[in-house]
């Protein structure tokens, strides 16, 4: 099927009302804001194929009717189409209903303390918190550094190739035929150096701009978590107060046991949606850090070869 970025918006749209605890990480942006359109339309491609690998993983998303739709719903069939976006915004079980969906343990012993649920969510806080400061840090650097590779680097490279050049057209002018050989080896220097200025031009495209867009994702995921955690947290606030007034006398025990009991929902959720994330982070990040270092590995080999191939020249000076 095709989809348009507008079908994208909404499906991000129903999956956020719908799921307060599951993140949602956000769409890549809209418009263009990158050097070229081209480069951008691609960029904004990657970063939607991502998104969707996310909502593929997700054993709750991928199951919700309104994705189904979006993913089942032939592109050309309108009517379908409009069909399915009706019922899906019709949906009741959405923001606190959604809770009413959901089936936890039951019996002695199956509840959660949630003394150390509180710890959990508060040490993911911190993890969150923490994450998204590297994250930014390791974004700027990165930026910075590819910028200096399609710019300064690939600059200084053809500066020192061109510089070759020039002597090798100085040495030119001598005339002696036991000096050609010199003369082709320096020039061929020249081209192995700006042909390096073009491939550290091009190499952030294929090792730190794919890490960058794995963490704009994560970055999406990271901004949803603390709208997750005051969910969480009002529950067992709710908790608290109903244990106080039950103390008091101020409210009826089978009140407060219900409030427990939709605590203990809320609780189970937010911590099944704390471990998915930490699943799909270890997948993620372990993927694309393979995947840098071997880019940076071919990188190396192509100028070392580059290098091979220009010295090589001088085996017959």
């Amino acid at each position: 099927v095709h989809r348009r970025y507008k079908h994208f918006d909404w499906l991000y749209g129903r999956l956020a009302e719908k799921f307060p605890v599951i993140s949602v990480p956000h769409l890549p942006e809209k418009q263009a804001t990158g050097r070229f359109e081209e480069d951008f339309i691609s960029k904004r491609r990657k970063g939607l194929a991502w998104w969707m690998d996310h909502m593929c993983s997700h054993p709750v998303l991928a199951q919700c009717d309104a994705f189904q739709h979006f993913l089942t719903c032939p592109s050309t069939d309108e009517k379908a189409w409009k069909q399915g976006k009706r019922k899906a915004e019709k949906d009741e079980m959405v923001g606190a209903n959604f809770f009413l969906t959901i089936s936890v343990p039951t019996g002695p012993g199956a509840g959660l303390d949630l003394q150390e649920v509180e710890s959990q969510v508060d040490g993911f806080k911190a993890f969150t918190k923490k994450m998204d400061e590297s994250a930014l840090q390791l974004n700027h650097t990165a930026n910075e550094f590819a910028r200096k590779q399609v710019t300064g680097f690939k600059k200084e490279y053809q500066k020192v190739g061109h510089s070759f050049k020039c002597l090798s057209q100085a040495f030119e002018l001598d005339q002696q035929a036991f000096s050609s050989g010199l003369n082709q080896a320096i020039a061929f220097t020249a081209e192995a150096y700006d042909a390096i200025g073009d491939l550290f031009a091009d190499q952030p495209r294929q090792d730190l701009d794919p890490v960058m867009d794995l963490l704009a994702l994560y970055q999406g995921h990271l901004a949803n978590f603390p709208d997750i955690i005051h969910v969480q947290k009002g529950a067992l606030t709710k908790v608290k107060e109903s244990k106080r007034h039950v103390e008091e006398g101020k409210m009826e025990l089978q009140k407060a046991e219900g409030i427990q009991e939709r605590c203990n929902i809320i609780s189970f959720a937010t911590l099944a949606e704390i471990n998915h994330f930490h699943k799909i982070r270890v997948r993620d990040f372990k993927s694309q850090m393979q995947h840098f270092l071997q880019q940076q590995i071919l990188f190396f080999q192509k100028v070392t070869q580059k290098l091979e191939e220009a010295l090589h020249k001088y085996d017959s000076v």
